[in-house]
């Protein structure tokens, strides 16, 4: 019984593909390709220079005039016309548990494509919560030390560095919470 059903399931595949592969494109005729005006995708450009990805947009820190990190870009909204009115930015939590979401004007974020500067005061720790990039030498002691030094940043990585939001980390906790209304 299983074979029979297997050679049936068989039997109908194979006119289904021969009932697919005996079709034919419909014929054009030469003046219908030639007589047609060029279409608004063709005369575009595929490139674009000075552009940021808005997907790369998601998880940019953001850091607030004294260079501390305050928290993350979570998602951008926008209105019915493509532009971008809302940045959500995650403050505080770990791992995103305890994360309080908050909603900013996007017109109130600077961007900046320069890594935050270490001002070397402190505690020894960056505004990301990273030790500072430090010179190393390697090689052996021969006399034939070098310094090693941090790689740079492209110069062209399709999104910024970093964002900037004139807040502390306390004002925007205090704000009210954004939600997802449905």
């Amino acid at each position: 019984m299983l074979i029979k059903s297997i050679a049936a399931g068989l039997a109908g595949t194979a006119l289904l593909a021969t009932v697919a592969f005996a079709q034919s494109p419909p014929a054009q005729s030469p003046t219908a390709t030639t007589d047609k005006a060029p279409t608004a995708a063709a005369t575009t450009t595929t490139s674009a220079s000075n552009e940021w990805r808005a997907s790369k947009m998601s998880g940019l820190k953001v850091y607030n005039d004294a260079n501390e990190n305050i928290g993350s870009i979570n998602d951008l909204l926008m209105d019915k016309s493509g532009a971008i009115k809302i940045a959500v930015i995650g403050v505080g939590g770990f791992l995103g548990m305890g994360e309080h979401l908050v909603a900013v004007p996007y017109e109130k974020l600077k961007f900046a494509d320069e890594a935050v500067a270490y001002s070397g005061t402190g505690t020894g720790m960056s505004p990301g919560g990273a030790k500072p990039p430090a010179s190393t030498t390697t090689g052996a002691a021969t006399g034939t030390d070098k310094t090693a030094t941090t790689p740079t940043k492209p110069s062209k990585t399709w999104y910024p560095d970093h964002a900037v939001f004139n807040a502390s980390k306390d004002e925007l906790k205090n704000m009210p919470e954004f939600k997802y209304s449905e």
